[in-house]
C-alpha cells in the first residue's frame, strides 16, 4: 500500500513535525503536560505535579529548606496526625505575609504552577504571585477552606529573565495560611507546541481505514483514493448581527467559513421587548432562518442578563409581583419560540459577576430560572456564561473556584439538566499557561466547555498573533468542545475585534482565523495495496471520498463521517 497524506502547508507541517521530533530527542528534560486538577477539598493533598518541578523541597519533607518568610509572617513546619508535612504562615497582619521560594526565571518559558492550600478558620481566597525585578505577576487563585486542602492551579510567563520569587497572599490577613505540595514547572516553546499536537491527535482526530471493494466484497488493489473534507466536526464560528440579513457579501464570507454562531444582541430581552408588551422577533427569526439555510448551528444568547445596567428602564421600575410576571413571560416567550432550534441557552448571563435577578427575586433565582428553562427545552444544553475566568487571574469575582461554586449550586438544583460552561474570553494580552490551567480546573465539572465570545482588544498591535495563540490553546485542550468568536461585523465597526474590512477583505486577524481553519482540515491521497485499504489520520468531520478503479479508471464518490464514536473501518464499493 502506498499512501500520501496532504494538508494545507504540507511542507511546513512536515518540517515542523521533524523539528519537533528532533527537539524531543535532544531536550533531556522534555516533560508531558499534566492536565489533572481538583475542585474538591481533600483531607490530604495530592502529590505535587512534576515532583515539584524546579522547586526545592516542594513537599516540605526537609523542614523549611529552600523556603523563606515573605513579608513579616512567621513560618512554621508542621506534621499532621497522618504524617503529612506542610508549612504554616502565622502571625500575619497583611494579605501578602506568607511563605515564598526564590527561583531563576526565563522569558521564553511557559510556567505551570500548582499548590495545595488551607486556612485555619472559615474560608478565604488565596492567590499565588511571582515577584520579579520589574513587578508582580498574578499566577492563579483558589478558595482555601478550613480542615481540608484545596488545589490552586495557575500559570504565567515573564517579560525578562532573572530572579523571581513565588509567594501566596490571601484576602483574610489574620488567618493562618497552610501550604503544601507546591510545583513550578517550566516548559520550552517547542514542548508546549508538542502538547498541542499530542492532544489534537488524541481528541480531534481518528485513524481511519478506508477499503475499496468490488460488488462481491473483494478488496481492490491499486485503487486510487482522494479523501477531502466537507464539513469540520469541531464547532468553530463567530457572532453575527442583523447586518448580515441585507448584505450578500457578508453572508458569503461568513457561511463559507463557520459552522456555529451566536446572535450578538437580537435574542436578548432588550431587543425583543424594548417596550413592555410589544414583542418583536423579526430580526432573530430571520437570522435563524439564514443559519438553518447554511447548516450553521446557533447558540441561544441569552434568556436573561444578570447585569443591572442591561435592563430596560420599565423592567427596573416594576414592583416585585409585576417583575415576576414579566420574567415568566419573557422566559416562556423566548424559550418556547426557539425550543429545539438552538443548541445551547446562555440562561442567566454573567451571574458570577452580577446579581440583578438574585436581588429582585431571591438568592437562588438563577437556579430557579435554569429549572424553568430546562422544563420547557429539556434536550438543549444550558450554559452559565461569564468573563474574566479565563482571561484575568486577578479578578477575584471570576476566579475558577467562584465560577465552579455557582455552577455546582445551580447543578444541584437541576440534577437532570444538561449543563455547560461558557467562558467569554475577552482578552487583552493572553496569559496562555494560565488559560490552560483554568481549562484544566473547569474540566473537573465534567460538562461541555465552550469559549463563547473570543476576542482580543483591537488596540493591541499583536492582536492577530494573540488570537492565534488563544485559538490554538482552546482547540487543542481536551475539555473544549467549541469556540465562538465575538467579531460580528457592521458597516460602522465591531465590538472589539473585526476580522474584515467593509469589502470583506481580511485584516491580519482574519487571515489568522482562515489559516487555522485550513490547518485544522485534513486530506488524504493514496493508492491501495493488496488488501485494498488506505489508512489516514483524519480530523473529526464529514468527508467526500473519491475512489478510482485501477483498470477502468471509473470513479465513485462516497461520504463518510469521522468522529469519536464512529467506526474506524469504511468499506466502499466501486464498480469494475
Amino acid at each position: 500500500m502506498k499512501t500520501e497524506m496532504k494538508a494545507p502547508g504540507e511542507k511546513a507541517v512536515l518540517l515542523f513535525l521533524f523539528v519537533a521530533i528532533l527537539g524531543q530527542a535532544i531536550i533531556v528534560n522534555s516533560v508531558p503536560y499534566d492536565y489533572s486538577a481538583s475542585f474538591e477539598c481533600l483531607a490530604e493533598p495530592l502529590k505535587p505535579h512534576y515532583g515539584g518541578g524546579i522547586l526545592v523541597n516542594p513537599e516540605f519533607n526537609h523542614m523549611l529548606s529552600g523556603w523563606a518568610s515573605f513579608g513579616y509572617a512567621n513560618v512554621e513546619h508542621k506534621v499532621s496526625k497522618s504524617g503529612n508535612k506542610y508549612a504554616v504562615a502565622v502571625n500575619r497582619s497583611v494579605p501578602h505575609h506568607s511563605i515564598s521560594q526564590k527561583v531563576q526565571l526565563q522569558k521564553d518559558r511557559l510556567y505551570s504552577v500548582s499548590a495545595w492550600l488551607q486556612v485555619n478558620k472559615g474560608s478565604a481566597e488565596v492567590r499565588a504571585l511571582v515577584k520579579t525585578a520589574v513587578g508582580f505577576v498574578p499566577v492563579g487563585s483558589v478558595v482555601a477552606k478550613e480542615s481540608c486542602w484545596s488545589m490552586l492551579k495557575g500559570g504565567f510567563t515573564v517579560n525578562i529573565s532573572g530572579p523571581g520569587e513565588l509567594y501566596f497572599e490571601t484576602n483574610n490577613s489574620t488567618a493562618e495560611m497552610w501550604v503544601d505540595n507546591v510545583s513550578l514547572q517550566p516548559f520550552a516553546q517547542d514542548e508546549w507546541r508538542s502538547h498541542h499536537n499530542e492532544s489534537i491527535n488524541q481528541v480531534r482526530k481518528k485513524r481511519v481505514n478506508v477499503t475499496a471493494v468490488d460488488s462481491n466484497g473483494k478488496p481492490i488493489a491499486g485503487a486510487k483514493f482522494s479523501v477531502d473534507p466537507i464539513r469540520p466536526g469541531f464547532p468553530f464560528g463567530t457572532a453575527i448581527n442583523q447586518a448580515i440579513l441585507t448584505n450578500p457579501d457578508y453572508q458569503r464570507w461568513f457561511a463559507s467559513r463557520f459552522t456555529v454562531t451566536t446572535f450578538e444582541n437580537e435574542m436578548k430581552w432588550y431587543s425583543t421587548e424594548y417596550t413592555p408588551g410589544h414583542e418583536d422577533y423579526y430580526a432573530a427569526d430571520a437570522m435563524l432562518a439564514f443559519a438553518k439555510q447554511h447548516g450553521i448551528r446557533v447558540r441561544g444568547h441569552n434568556v436573561f442578563w444578570d447585569d443591572q445596567n442591561t435592563q430596560m428602564s420599565w423592567v427596573t421600575y416594576l414592583a416585585k409581583p409585576q417583575f415576576e410576571q414579566a420574567v415568566q413571560k419573557r422566559l416562556k416567550s423566548v424559550v418556547n419560540r426557539y425550543k429545539g432550534q438552538v443548541i445551547h441557552w446562555d440562561v442567566v448571563n454573567e451571574n458570577v459577576h452580577f446579581n440583578f435577578f438574585e436581588t429582585r427575586l431571591s438568592p437562588d433565582a438563577s437556579t430557579k430560572i435554569f429549572q424553568k428553562v430546562n422544563n420547557i427545552d429539556p434536550n438543549v444544553i444550558l450554559f452559565m456564561n461569564d468573563y474574566n475566568t479565563l482571561e484575568q487571574p486577578g479578578d477575584w469575582n471570576a476566579m475558577p473556584d467562584r465560577y465552579l461554586q455557582k455552577f455546582h449550586q445551580i447543578k444541584a438544583g437541576n440534577p437532570n439538566a444538561k449543563m455547560g460552561i461558557g467562558l467569554e474570553a475577552h482578552f487583552d494580552v493572553p496569559n496562555i499557561p494560565y488559560m490552560r490551567s483554568v481549562l484544566d480546573k473547569m474540566a473537573t465539572a465534567g460538562v461541555p466547555i465552550w469559549l463563547t465570545e473570543v476576542d482580543v482588544a483591537g488596540t493591541n498591535p499583536n492582536q492577530a498573533h494573540y488570537l492565534e495563540q488563544i485559538l490554538r490553546e482552546a482547540y487543542s485542550h481536551p475539555a473544549v468542545e467549541g469556540i465562538v468568536m465575538w467579531a460580528s461585523w457592521t458597516p460602522t465597526g465591531c465590538y472589539r475585534m473585526c476580522l474584515t474590512n467593509n469589502q470583506f477583505q481580511n485584516f491580519p486577524v482574519g487571515n489568522s482565523v482562515d489559516s487555522l481553519i485550513q490547518e485544522w482540515k485534513t486530506h488524504a491521497l493514496g493508492t491501495t495495496g493488496v488488501d485494498g485499504s488506505l489508512q489516514a489520520n483524519l480530523a473529526y468531520g464529514e468527508y467526500s471520498v473519491t475512489v478510482t478503479h485501477p483498470s477502468t479508471n471509473s470513479s465513485s464518490v462516497h461520504k463518510i463521517s469521522v468522529g469519536a464514536d464512529s467506526h474506524p473501518v469504511h468499506k466502499l464499493q466501486i464498480q469494475h
